[in-house]
């Protein structure tokens, strides 16, 4: 068919695409006037595929169609005109004219939402279907035979950008081809629109998106995501027009502690936090705003609004000049009518339209290897100058979102100064625990106490919960690529390395574990670990098997490979950081999120732990870590409906407690690692020396703290006091104390009831018999400092 595409955007150039494709032929395109010397992206594609291109600004006069324009309009013989978007008024002597008359793309099922600002009022009503109406054109608004409808399901926290994106462009594109297709083929329908439900609103502007604060958080949301980045929702506060962007009703697991932002007309104060600005609906429900345009037209993070702005400019490295100067091509190409682009030249006020943001998001990714980058990113730092700042602070991996304010414990050790967050760590922020309440971590070489530690409750759980499903549900880590997410991995697995002297030397104060073997194995071990899943991320799949009972070969059976969730993980006290990275780096491999229970006694390393992640880039709430007791936090793990799996290494005892917990909840997948009492037989007919140097290794590895420990040792009659003589003279040998201190062999057990176990023993195994010949009581210790 010969047809005449009569429109505008990107949306029209790609009908304009798929109709040629089809092997329609476009005999002309009719698209708005350049501005700022643009070209509409429909009539450059024409133009440089040779089709005739007009750009009428207007096709009437005083009400009377321009006769020049009807003149050139019948000159091409088309047969069907396509209106895919058009924001101009065609007159009806053009829409009638073809032999097939005009189709019209409208985005809503008609006849609800008719007008042009659909999308809006389709969101702002929170409708839960929302679609795409094609309908042949007549001299009403929006009113024409309907020819075909396709709907989908509105998500609750939908933008008119985001279900543009993910379904009325890409699936609007093929129903105006299919649309064309059925009236070549003679099958296309022409069924009238009925009145029932009708309804018709007006274009959204500025001055009618005020929000009505009395009213439920939902319809405040509704209206908030209804005018996402044109109009703007917006409000009189803080003394200024502040624009909202970005919400959503995902409140769980946020409390409304900040600092107070007074709304006129609000039921209650909005509230800045770290997560952005939480406002109040009149049924006091609340909903979140991540960003928010100032009255000068910046847009910030919610969560900065009472910050000052930022005057720390970043340093560009030459790799980075030049990355910046090709950045500065691509803000060329795109704002022609500018001369120069300078740090100060404003995107949007040098003609840049929301199609030039999608162009540069995209021309931008190019340039930086599929950096991840949003259209939001763009309004956010409209100049060049602020552009290329927020463009670094990705490509570095430190950009202003991954920021948390931490608050450190600083203790000068080792010839180091340890900075030691001491708080739990929730949905990417350090955070008290509910009550404020806390406990203190002690150093086992003294006795004395090296902070106060958040001691977290239930509520902090299922809060952590809550921001664990999150992340694994609606977050960055679950559409990143599993080869982005080995790589997030890597970056954790160097900044470990980076920090392993500073990661060693807590777990020594922390866990009295010696220096020596913890920067070895506790903190060698967990670098190792980590690198060795990161590997594994692009290489968890499942498999093709053949079958031979039904329609042998015709049939195929596969297997596919996905994460379950999130899984708790619950830790011991004797490797702290090692048992942690064996569990957590295959559960964060397979695409999990997790929340970490440390042991109460050693939580030190899992919270610098969970600092690190931060500086590698790992998305918010994808690791949560909560300091407490087991009969509270593992319990509630355990019982919660929304971890998938438990991951445990402990005692048999609370192991069975565990499992049958986790059967009775959701039957969740459980995995233990539970006390044993291994063996070690020595035989009269070995080498004595290297038995004696296996036995001590096996017997006081990690000061005897290992889940392999040789708990038994059984020695043939004819060697056993020989064996039991140079044993007791190489353990004297053995310098037992400070673990800092580079001579010493064996640092102090973990903690004070671990310790008062093992004299225990000692004292009931000679109440039954046993004879002590070395040792059975505590070796004298620094003086505790005052």
């Amino acid at each position: 068919m010969k047809i005449a595409v009569i429109g505008q955007s990107l949306f029209g150039q790609e009908v304009y695409s798929h109709l040629r494709e089809e092997g329609h032929e476009v005999v002309g395109v009719f698209t708005v006037p350049d501005k700022d010397g643009k070209a509409d992206p429909l009539g450059l594609k024409a133009e440089k595929d040779g089709v005739p291109v007009f750009k009428f600004p207007r096709w009437r006069a005083k009400g009377q169609v321009l006769p020049d324009v009807v003149a050139k309009y019948q000159a091409l013989g088309a047969e069907l005109n396509v209106l895919p978007f058009c924001s101009q008024f065609i007159p009806m002597e053009i829409i009638g004219a073809p032999r097939h008359g005009s189709i019209i793309y409208h985005p809503s099922l008609l006849p609800r939402h008719r007008g042009a600002s659909a999308i809006h009022w389709t969101l702002i009503h929170g409708d839960k279907k929302g679609g795409f109406t094609i309908f042949w054109a007549d001299d009403g608004l929006d009113t024409g035979d309907l020819l075909l409808q396709k709907e989908c399901e509105i998500l609750p926290d939908d933008t008119v950008t985001t279900l543009y994106n993910r379904f009325l462009f890409p699936e609007g594109v093929k129903g105006m081809v299919q649309a064309v297709r059925l009236i070549a083929e003679g099958k296309a329908p022409r069924l009238p629109q009925p009145e029932d439900g009708a309804t018709y609103e007006g274009i959204q502007k500025k001055e009618t998106a005020r929000i009505n604060w009395d009213q439920p958080a939902e319809a405040i949301h509704n209206w908030i995501r209804g005018n996402d980045k044109v109009p703007g929702a917006w409000t009189e506060a803080g003394g200024q027009k502040l624009t909202f962007f970005n919400s959503t009703l995902n409140t769980a697991g946020l409390a409304p502690e900040g600092e107070d932002l007074p709304i006129p007309g609000a039921r209650r104060p909005g509230v800045v936090t770290k997560a952005g600005l939480i406002l109040f609906g009149n049924d006091d429900r609340m909903l979140l705003v991540k960003n928010v345009q100032l009255e000068d037209g910046r847009m910030i993070p919610a969560s900065h609004f009472f910050k000052g702005a930022d005057s720390s400019a970043l340093e560009l490295t030459e790799e980075e000049l030049v990355t910046a100067e090709a950045v500065r091509g691509a803000w060329k190409r795109i704002l022609p009518s500018i001369l120069e682009v300078e740090d100060s030249t404003d995107f949007f006020k040098s003609g840049a339209a929301s199609v030039d943001v999608v162009r540069l998001v995209e021309e931008v990714k190019d340039l930086c290897d599929g950096l991840e980058l949003e259209n939001e990113d763009v309004y956010m730092a409209t100049t060049f100058g602020d552009f290329i700042q927020l463009l670094v602070r990705k490509l570095r991996g430190d950009d202003k979102e991954g920021e948390c304010v931490i608050d450190y414990v600083e203790k000068a050790v080792n010839k180091l100064t340890l900075r030691m967050p001491h708080q739990l760590f929730i949905g990417g922020a350090f955070v008290d625990a509910e009550g404020a309440k806390t406990y203190e971590t002690i150093n086992p070489t003294d006795g004395s106490v090296i902070c106060q530690v958040s001691l977290a409750q239930v509520s902090d759980v299922d809060k952590a919960v809550a921001a664990a499903k999150d992340a694994f549900e609606n977050g960055l880590w679950g559409k990143i690529s599993a080869r982005d997410r080995g790589c997030l991995l890597y970056r954790l697995a160097e900044l470990m390395e980076q920090h392993q002297e500073e990661l060693a030397t807590i777990e020594a104060l922390d866990a009295g574990a010696v220096y020596t073997l913890a920067l070895k194995t506790h903190v060698g071990m967990s670098i190792q670990t980590f690198r060795y899943f990161a590997g594994w991320c692009d290489k968890i799949q499942g498999s093709t098997i053949p079958i031979n009972q039904a329609r042998p070969n015709r049939n195929l059976t596969l297997t596919k490979r996905e994460p379950i969730g999130v899984c708790g993980i619950v830790i011991p006290w004797n490797y702290p950081l090692m048992m942690l990275s064996w569990k957590t780096a295959a559960c964060l491999a397979a695409g999990n999120t997790v929340v970490i229970k440390p042991a109460q006694v050693t939580p030190l390393t899992a919270l610098k732990f969970a600092e690190l992640t931060l500086k590698a880039g790992i998305p918010k709430g994808v690791i949560n870590i909560l300091p407490g007791s087991g009969s509270l936090v593992g319990q509630r793990l355990s019982d919660h409906p929304d971890v998938r799996k438990i991951g445990f290494t402990g005692s048999t005892e609370v192991g069975k407690h565990i499992m049958k917990s986790c059967a009775v909840s959701n039957v969740k997948k459980v995995s233990l690692e539970l006390g044993g009492k291994s063996p070690l037989v020595i035989f009269a007919d070995c080498d004595l020396s290297k038995a004696v140097q296996m036995g001590m290794s096996s017997v006081f590895f990690n000061k005897g703290e290992n889940c392999i420990a040789a708990g038994r040792l059984f020695v043939e009659d004819s060697i056993h006091d020989q064996f039991v003589q140079k044993v007791v003279e190489e353990v004297r040998k053995m310098k037992i104390g400070d673990p800092l201190d580079r001579g010493t062999s064996h640092g102090p057990q973990n903690h004070q009831a671990h310790l008062r176990k093992l004299v225990e023993y000692c004292q009931r195994g000679v109440e039954e018999g046993a004879t002590l010949v070395c040792g059975g009581k505590q070796v004298p210790r620094p003086v505790r400092p005052n």
